[in-house]
């Protein structure tokens, strides 16, 4: 020790006769004056200037009490709906959408008889199992783009293409006569 630190702390008959939390409360204050001459701030809460705070420290809670935290688990859901945000995956998983709720966004009558094949430029191609299904399908196209807009997003399908069954094709090799082959209706 040197004779500048013997300076710093008097022994107890020295410091005018304080004794108990008297001269607690002396001790402390010196060592809090010393502390703020080097730069240091001890006790009261008090923060350092902000060039000598270290970073992040004390701009984080350590616990995340009773309310929720985004530190707190997520939903794979809501996690996932997130990082399609982000990503702007949005109006891709929106289309997905279409093809993986198929029956509850149109109903189970409707999936069982039309099956979605393509979404290009909001344009729904779907394919009836049967002419009659294509036509009742036309006559309700409204009705069906509406439920596609209430339950997947508005403007992801913007009109639909319904086209019924595909009949097979009759031209085998390089050689055909030309006609429209057998006469039926396919449905």
């Amino acid at each position: 020790m040197t004779d500048q630190d013997n300076d710093k702390t008097e022994p107890p008959e020295q410091l005018g006769g304080l004794s108990g939390m008297d001269l607690v409360r002396r001790v402390l204050e010196e060592a809090r004056g010393a502390a703020r001459t080097q730069g240091k701030d001890v006790g009261r809460g008090r923060r350092l200037p902000p060039a000598r705070r270290v970073a992040g420290a004390g701009s984080r809670r350590r616990w995340s009490g009773p309310g929720p935290d985004s530190r707190d688990p997520q939903p794979l859901g809501g996690a996932a709906r997130e990082l399609a945000k982000k990503q702007g995956w949005t109006p891709r998983v929106a289309e997905g959408a279409v093809f993986g709720r198929w029956p509850t966004v149109v109903g189970a009558n409707i999936a069982e008889h039309a099956t979605p094949t393509a979404l290009r430029d909001g344009v729904l191609s779907v394919s009836a199992e049967s002419t009659a299904w294509a036509t009742q399908l036309r006559m309700i196209q409204a009705q069906v783009l509406a439920k596609i807009a209430a339950e997947v997003g508005d403007g992801v399908v913007t009109s639909l293409k319904i086209t019924g069954p595909v009949a097979p094709s009759w031209r085998k090799g390089r050689l055909h006569i030309a006609g429209r082959g057998p006469r039926d209706t396919y449905g």
